[in-house]
């Protein structure tokens, strides 16, 4: 009697086990499913490790680049905040995200880099922490901003340090521009114009 006892309880915890497990592979499509419409629907933290959701500049043109301290473009930062000065009060955001991606030329903590970036460039502009933009581990926000699925246009693989995707008023990509493109370049600041017509 025990052992049928013992025998029907172990059926019961067996089947409840395999029940969350399907709930929980269920939940986790539907993660996956869901496809973002546009960079608002993405939340990250900031440099300061405070959740802050991109809905948050609904309405605003957004450069996004991501950055490094110990790059040979590194000095873009420079030109980066000179285009969020001249800019931002016609509705212009930079949003800055460190990446330690490409040789390693992002090591730092999230202090270490607000800290970088505040002295050396006087950065005024939005940082975040620290993500990975490529590879196995890349963050959501990259992974729609470089699928083809999500962005036929603009996809592809982030190759180096201060990549620059512009966003629209609307959330939507509406231009890339590669690495070694500066942010003041007259290809940058003529597309930033058009979009804040």
């Amino acid at each position: 009697m025990k052992t049928k006892i013992m025998m029907i309880a172990l059926a019961v915890v067996g089947a409840a086990v395999l029940s969350i497990a399907a709930l929980s592979r269920a939940n986790d499509k539907t993660e996956t499913a869901t496809v973002a419409n546009s960079v608002y629907d993405f939340t990250l933290k900031n440099i300061d490790g405070k959740e802050a959701s991109l809905a948050q500049y609904r309405g605003k043109v957004l450069l996004l680049v991501n950055v490094a301290s110990r790059c040979g473009l590194t000095p873009q930062y420079e030109g980066l905040e000179k285009v969020y000065l001249k800019y931002k009060d016609r509705g212009l955001v930079i949003l800055g995200f460190p990446a330690n991606n490409f040789g390693g030329q992002e090591p730092g903590t999230n202090e270490e880099i607000k800290t970088f970036c505040s002295l050396k460039y006087n950065v005024t502009f939005p940082m975040f922490t620290k993500i990975s933009v490529k590879g196995e581990d890349i963050h959501p926000l990259y992974k729609y901003l470089t699928d083809k699925q999500t962005d036929p246009e603009f996809a592809g693989e982030i190759k180096w340090n201060f990549n620059k995707f512009l966003i629209g008023r609307d959330g939507k990509i509406i231009g890339r521009f590669e690495p070694p493109v500066k942010p003041e370049s007259p290809e940058v600041t003529q597309a930033i114009d058009k979009a804040l017509e």
